[in-house]
């Protein structure tokens, strides 16, 4: 009787984060690379500084208001697996399934993969033998370098110390997100108090509404009316990939205490926190280049925001105040970024594989726990899709697909809500979404306009995101055809 009892324990997460963990887990999940560097590409679309601000507010909010509304579902169902738990109540098995196999395939692994590779890149400033154009063997788009191998090590370091316990897990996160919060408090704090004993940001300011796109030589043309609205739209994909992977934290609710309380709160203020550093980020770079450059400048201050080198804003921005040395601290920093957001990642997405295996639509082996009560076969099965995803060369196609598919499902699920309303009314709801029907009603006509844009305008990407997530419905009938 007592071994059973024991082998009963090792088969149950164990409750062992709080508040403060799991808020780290949203922001720290969402803060990677994205924050550094998309800047640019908005920058050339959208030509100004006030459409570029309104690009991040606009995405902070829609962010706010879907995490509201995941708090009232996060209350209702603290189970693990989140948001696939979600959509199977609120839709049944096959939708369920079809989230499922969109995260393993593309959303989870690829974020994981493009996380991984841009860890190289920054590692790669201090060790240039990581540098990807270093490959010792090519296949088509597949290449094998030192960089490579590099990435796959570093998804399957964190995947081995998240298997030795969610303590484990939870202590590189805070650590690692804590770090990274306080360096970009840092950045911008000094760099608007830098930037404001300059003209810069009142530079920058003028004719703020005035949006005009940059080509590649530098050409450029005004943007109006229909113009406009496109090229905004289009450019979120940057903004909206940098401010992914805020419901993570439902994956685990397993493991977080008092989840009815603390996953909508830790919901809240992880989205609430990197918005605002964000926005303050955004502040921070126009008070220290001009929004507008030259392709092939002779320096940061002529190649603007617009042409930064390889997009790297946050580094061109702080090398106007420590020059050559912005390039080390900048790398160093977003390694610390990178590095603790594929913590985030690899921590919560094994959990949903697990949710899935017990629910019998994924490997059967991933519902166990090993003898550390975290889901070990799931960690390793995610692990290794990934790893072949950093070796895809892709990972560029990958943000546009998994960044797609996520607000696909993030509408589907926020659906989920009104209909669990209608067919669920007696349910205890803990915590009630903020501003419903209202909030909830606008976030999902706004994304869905935002995603028919998306199609218009980089309709191979975003069909690729939809094919992967449609190929789930006959994965799910030739999985399920045998079962009773």
């Amino acid at each position: 009787m007592e071994s059973t009892t024991s082998v009963d324990e090792k088969t149950e997460f164990k409750r062992s984060l709080g508040l403060t963990d799991s808020t780290l887990i949203v922001s720290g999940s969402m803060i990677g690379s994205g924050i550094f560097i998309v800047s640019a590409d908005m920058a050339r679309n959208l030509g100004s500084s006030g459409w570029l601000l309104m690009i991040w507010v606009m995405t902070g909010v829609l962010t706010v208001s879907a995490a509201l509304s995941y708090g009232e579902l996060a209350g209702m169902m603290p189970k693990a697996g989140g948001q696939y738990v979600y959509i199977q109540r609120a839709f049944g098995r096959l939708t369920g399934f079809v989230y499922g196999w969109t995260v393993f395939t593309v959303i989870q692994t690829g974020t994981i993969a493009a996380v991984a590779v841009a860890f190289t890149k920054y590692s790669a400033v201090f060790v240039p033998a990581l540098n990807p154009e270093n490959a010792f063997f090519t296949l088509g788009s597949i290449k094998i370098s030192l960089g490579s191998l590099y990435a796959i090590s570093s998804v399957v370091l964190l995947t081995w110390l998240n298997s030795r316990g969610v303590q484990s897990g939870k202590l590189i996160q805070n650590v690692f997100t804590s770090a990274k919060l306080a360096a970009l408090f840092g950045v911008i704090l000094l760099g608007i108090g830098v930037g404001m004993s300059s003209d810069t940001l009142s530079l920058n300011f003028q004719n703020a509404w005035q949006a005009t796109t940059t080509s590649a030589d530098g050409s450029i043309l005004p943007l109006a009316g229909m113009g406009l609205l496109l090229a905004f739209g289009t450019s979120m994909i940057g903004s909206l990939f940098s401010a992914d992977a805020w419901n993570n934290v439902t994956f685990i609710a397993g493991e977080i205490k008092n989840p009815r309380r603390n996953i909508p709160l830790a919901l809240f203020f992880g989205t609430l926190i990197v918005t605002v550093i964000y926005a303050l980020a955004n502040v921070s770079y126009l008070s220290l280049l001009p929004l507008k450059g030259t392709p092939g400048g002779a320096d940061v201050l002529t190649q603007g925001i617009q042409f930064a080198e390889y997009d790297r804003v946050a580094t061109a921005a702080v090398s106007t105040i420590f020059g050559n040395t912005a390039v080390v601290i900048m790398a160093a920093l977003i390694m610390v970024s990178t590095f603790g957001c594929n913590n985030g990642l690899i921590l919560a997405g094994a959990r949903l594989y697990y949710a899935m295996a017990k629910d019998g639509l994924f490997i059967k082996q991933a519902a166990t726990l090993n003898q550390n009560q975290v889901p070990a076969t799931a960690l390793w099965l995610q692990c290794i899709w990934a790893s072949l995803l950093c070796l895809s060369g892709r990972y560029g196609d990958l943000l546009d697909y998994c960044t797609f598919a996520s607000l696909i499902f993030y509408m589907i699920t926020i659906a989920g809500l009104f209909r669990l309303r209608q067919t669920e009314p007696n349910t205890e709801r803990p915590y009630r979404a903020f501003g419903y029907p209202l909030v909830p009603a606008l976030y999902v006509g706004a994304t869905l306009l935002i995603c028919v844009i998306l199609l218009y305008t980089k309709t191979f990407n975003t069909g690729m995101g939809l094919l992967i997530a449609g190929l789930g419905i006959p994965v799910f009938y030739f999985t399920q055809r045998n079962k009773g």
